[in-house]
């Protein structure tokens, strides 16, 4: 009987694995599908790598004002899609290995709970004293006339060609994300969300700067559309594209290729929950108290299966938090994770970033606050010639003058984002962000050189 069996090699499943086999436990993992789970494989790192190779062509129409000729630039997808399964499958492996070599037991293959205490994989029974759920999520795709001719966000880390033309459906994240990537690839771009702005969640500085960069980077943009059907096009309209989506009041839409970017559901289907205690949600999350313990004894559950933010980082914090409850004893006590002051990016074209509320939450939640906003274009554009400009935005309790938030659009905001993020979550103030010396010239000096708040919007 094992200690602890994991059901999911993701990062929070392998990150609370490895702590518990440290630990002293004896801990099994079981896999169905790809080691390294989302992220690794159809999330964050490919995205990344992709997002790095569509920005390449503006670098080189970028480098003319600096001198340089490119001469003829071409680009081959079948050479991107090669090195990016081949660096996929190397961290696949590696994230194997760092288990085989933690002592964990590395088992192939869907876990389906037969008891509270006992799970079948391939054939197999396994029991244990502590279960933890590490699932994960997967793309969501709504049922309608024509979702047939659909791919998922998922496929286009491998698809055999890239299309001429592509809608994108969705106004999230990854949705924003895949348009700025393909449009960077020289596919002819159409994104289209069913709501009236872009990145519902994020300050509305952000969303109306990112809105109007990608449109000058010749995305097009259809809002508070919805689509009601796709179908094939009739031979008398396959010059407009290979699908039609009907979006309603005689308004139709002619592309090679529908991508849907509509959110991520928890996956906890298939697991047989039906046989444990373990209660589940609306969109199928597993419910968890404040220490990721389900209904059912000595069953938990972290991560994006628990739909409370789908992010790789809080996976990892979660799993390690079930890790150190377990087996940590008094030398390693959990720690508790706070979900207010979380940093997240958007690496899209230009990138996002934010760590705090937006200027929305910020009114409804503080009495009085200070708005400060810069808007500029910066040094690397002003030889190249290019547009692209960058925003940056603190919000400050007046009473306080604690830095609540700090939002930005523009190259690299996830990095320079990532260093706010310490100084707001250590409590610091305007006056420590005057106080700072910045380092010039770089854009992130911007933020500790803004001086006159801006008046309320």
């Amino acid at each position: 009987m094992y200690d602890l069996l994991v059901i999911g090699a993701g990062s929070g499943g392998v990150r609370a694995a490895r702590m518990a086999a440290a630990f002293g436990a004896r801990v099994a993992i079981a896999e169905d599908r790809f080691y390294g789970g989302t992220c690794v494989n159809v999330g964050c790192v490919p995205k990344k790598l992709f997002m790095y190779a569509s920005h390449y062509g503006e670098d080189f129409a970028d480098a003319a004002g600096y001198g340089w000729s490119a001469g003829q630039v071409d680009f081959d997808w079948p050479t991107l899609v090669a090195n990016k399964d081949a660096e996929i499958n190397r961290l696949k492996g590696i994230y194997r290995n760092m288990l085989v070599q933690a002592g964990v037991d590395v088992i192939d293959g869907r876990a389906h709970f037969e008891s509270n205490n006992e799970v079948s994989i391939e054939g197999q029974r396994y029991q244990a004293k502590n279960f933890l759920i590490a699932s994960g999520s997967r793309s969501f795709l709504p049922h309608f006339p024509g979702s047939e001719f659909v791919s998922l966000s998922d496929d286009l880390f491998s698809l055999p060609a890239l299309p001429k033309r592509a809608v994108v459906v969705g106004g999230g994240y990854i949705a924003v994300e895949f348009a700025g990537i393909l449009n960077g690839l020289g596919v002819e771009v159409t994104l289209l969300h069913r709501g009236p702005q872009l990145l519902r969640r994020f300050d509305i500085d952000i969303r109306q700067e990112l809105h109007r960069e990608l449109a000058e980077k010749g995305i097009r943009l259809l809002l508070e559309r919805q689509v009601h059907e796709i179908s094939e096009v009739s031979d008398a309209e396959q010059a407009q594209g290979r699908l039609k989506l009907d979006l309603g009041h005689d308004e139709a839409e002619f592309t090679d290729h529908v991508f849907y970017a509509t959110g991520r559901v928890p996956n906890s289907d298939a697991l047989g929950l039906e046989n444990t205690e373990v209660e589940t949600g609306a969109r199928g999350e597993v419910l968890v108290d404040e220490r990721y313990r389900t209904a059912a004894a000595g069953i938990y559950a972290v991560g994006d299966v628990i739909d409370r933010v789908q992010l790789t980082p809080v996976a990892l914090a979660e799993g390690m938090f079930v890790a150190r409850s377990l087996f940590g004893g008094e030398d390693n006590p959990p720690r508790a994770i706070d979900y207010t002051q979380i940093a997240s990016a958007v690496f899209s074209q230009p990138s996002a970033a934010s760590i705090g509320p937006s200027e929305e939450e910020a009114r409804m939640k503080y009495a009085d606050i200070s708005i400060f906003r810069s808007s500029f274009r910066r040094l690397k554009n002003t030889l190249s010639g290019n547009p692209e400009r960058t925003l940056m935005k603190l919000i400050v309790e007046k009473a306080t003058d604690k830095v609540i938030a700090a939002h930005m659009v523009g190259p690299d905001a996830g990095e320079i984002i990532q260093g706010l993020a310490v100084a707001i979550k250590a409590g610091a103030t305007k006056a420590h962000f005057d106080s700072t010396i910045g380092i010039h010239p770089t854009s992130a000096e911007e933020f500790v050189t803004m001086r006159t708040p801006v008046e309320p919007t």
